[in-house]
């Protein structure tokens, strides 16, 4: 991580505590990068090689959503109340309770990258460019994806998963390690796992309220909320210069984000050929070098 000064802290939203942290100055010159996490439902900490670019003089904030991480948690909750109209409040509130609404670059991995996707085809004028890192342009996309990369694990790896679906024991040891054969080709490739990327995975477990309810109890089928979540249709809003990233063993198939590409005028995607769903973690030095160049070239 890189030797600049952090500073963390809380905003007040809606009377619950988003928490952030701020690596580097943000009146330091360049336009700063805000970083939205996936999961829904993970924390800030498996993005935390992102603070690489505050070497160069950009602050970097991370945080996270509320239900996540360091932020207030309501496992209490239910599915009315977790919307992605909640988060793109919240992103909203961060900008202006940091001070950067007016000019931002914006970086969504995962289902941080289809939030930062809402929030950019509402235009918002400080929106300085886009970066959606492993992400679908809809649900409908990402189970068929998803259907597609299980149909080629081992006859045993899916039967189990097969098994313990149709029985609903999702915490079954048997059912988990299944899993586990799905993300070592498909997630993050770089085991053991980093520390960081381990404490987001645990995060979800230590209180899925999120995760559950807008995705589902597994990351294959989504039968939560998002369930019918598609932005397709309304991509050709989007009116700033935008990177896309994914991995080539990617759980994020060419299938899902190709619309991405499809629709947006500006937009520009780069493949990573040793990586899956966390290029930033498994090509760090190469991801590092494209998002930098990407964000200096459309600095205001």
């Amino acid at each position: 991580m890189p030797d600049q000064p952090t500073t963390t802290g809380t905003l007040d939203f809606r009377g619950w505590s988003t928490w952030y942290q701020v690596t580097g100055d943000l009146a330091g010159g360049r336009t700063p990068l805000v970083t939205l996490h996936g999961g829904p439902g993970a924390s800030h900490d498996y993005i935390l090689s992102l603070t690489d670019l505050a070497e160069g003089g950009r602050a970097v904030v991370h945080y996270d959503q509320l239900g996540c991480g360091l932020s207030t948690h309501l496992p209490d909750r239910g599915a009315d109340f977790w919307t992605v109209e909640l988060f793109l409040d919240e992103l909203d509130n961060l900008l202006r309770g940091l001070g950067v609404a007016e000019g931002y670059h914006l970086l969504g991995q995962s289902w941080g990258g289809m939030l930062a996707a809402e929030h950019a085809v509402r235009r918002p004028a400080g929106l300085r460019s886009l970066v959606i890192s492993n992400s679908p342009a809809s649900m409908a996309l990402w189970s068929e994806a998803a259907d597609a990369l299980r149909a080629e694990l081992d006859e045993d790896v899916r039967a189990a998963l097969e098994r313990h679906e149709a029985a609903g024991t999702y915490d079954d040891p048997e059912y988990l390690a299944a899993s586990e054969a799905y993300y070592d080709r498909h997630v993050c490739r770089v085991r053991p796992y980093p520390p960081e990327v381990q404490h987001s995975f645990d995060q979800i477990g230590e209180d899925p309220t999120v995760y559950h309810t807008m995705n589902g109890p597994s990351e294959f089928h989504c039968i939560g909320t998002l369930r019918d979540w598609s932005i397709v249709d309304r991509l050709a809003l989007v009116d700033v210069p935008t990177l896309l990233i994914s991995g080539r063993h990617d759980e994020a198939t060419p299938l899902v984000v190709q619309p991405f590409f499809d629709a947006i005028s500006d937009v520009r995607w780069e493949v990573f050929e040793e990586s899956s769903h966390m290029p930033f973690v498994e090509e760090r030095p190469r991801y590092m070098e494209v998002l930098g160049a990407f964000l200096a070239e459309h600095d205001r």
